[in-house]
């Protein structure tokens, strides 16, 4: 069932949009929970959930975005009952990408906006060597050099035992990831990232505007890769803004 996929939203059960929002690598829902109270009443928005964290953490992480489409697709469904978009960080935006143009391929209409955020388009290759099939110590010494994954979780061994092997199937994930076959969306896209962002810049994510026959829009927002830890306040106004022009009469 869907809400086996998503978190629960209190906030904005009659919003006319539901927004789905995917994290990084090593992310989880708890990353856009704020959202819920702040762009409510405009959006529902849903979290995903990912097995192997948060209240799915005794699931098997998924290591491959095509291993994961297809149970997410199917997740998602029923919640697909009115207008959605999705927005998705980093990792999440490759795999936001990939749902929208997989529940297309499906029949079952598009988003009315894609928000993609701090990771460079599906066909630019990567800048760096993939760190997932790094030794235990090595990788978690880098992803901690990275940020982004707390550091109680990197400094308590019983938390790292529970969520190290989800951490790295998320970055197996992220760096063995191609675009699948598969036309272009028609649905406009905005790309967002980090003024300060050393993982990704700007010419990369402008290069997004290839994979729509839609809009396009490029947000240089102030912060650096977790830039929506810092400074939430412009890109929810960009999502908000984006949102309410895609759902008016």
């Amino acid at each position: 069932m869907g809400e086996n996929w998503t978190a629960e939203n209190g906030e904005a059960d009659s919003a006319g949009v539901r927004l789905f929002c995917f994290a990084h690598a090593g992310g989880g829902a708890a990353v856009f929970r704020p959202w819920q109270r702040r762009l409510a009443p405009t959006a529902d928005v849903r979290p995903v959930l990912l097995p192997g964290r948060e209240t799915r953490l005794r699931e098997k992480p998924y290591r491959g975005v095509p291993e994961l489409l297809g149970p997410l697709c199917d997740g998602l469904l029923p919640l697909l009952d009115r207008p959605f978009a999705f927005f998705g960080h980093s990792l999440g935006a490759a795999v936001a990408y990939e749902t929208a143009r997989e529940i297309a391929a499906r029949g079952w209409g598009e988003p009315r906006h894609l928000f993609v955020s701090a990771r460079r388009a599906p066909h630019l290759p990567a800048r760096r060597p993939p760190l997932h099939p790094l030794p235990r110590k090595e990788f978690l010494a880098a992803v901690a050099n990275m940020g982004g994954t707390p550091p109680e979780v990197l400094e308590h061994p019983g938390l790292l035992e529970a969520f190290g092997t989800a951490l790295r199937a998320d970055f197996e994930m992220h760096e063995t990831y191609v675009p699948l076959p598969g036309g272009l969306l028609s649905c406009p896209v905005t790309a967002l990232v980090g003024a300060r962002d050393p993982q990704v810049g700007t010419d990369e994510m402008a290069a997004w505007r290839d994979t729509t026959r839609g809009g396009f829009d490029l947000r240089v927002v102030d912060g650096d890769h977790f830039y929506l830890r810092e400074a939430a306040d412009e890109p929810l106004a960009t999502v908000r803004g984006a949102l309410d022009a895609a759902t008016a009469p």
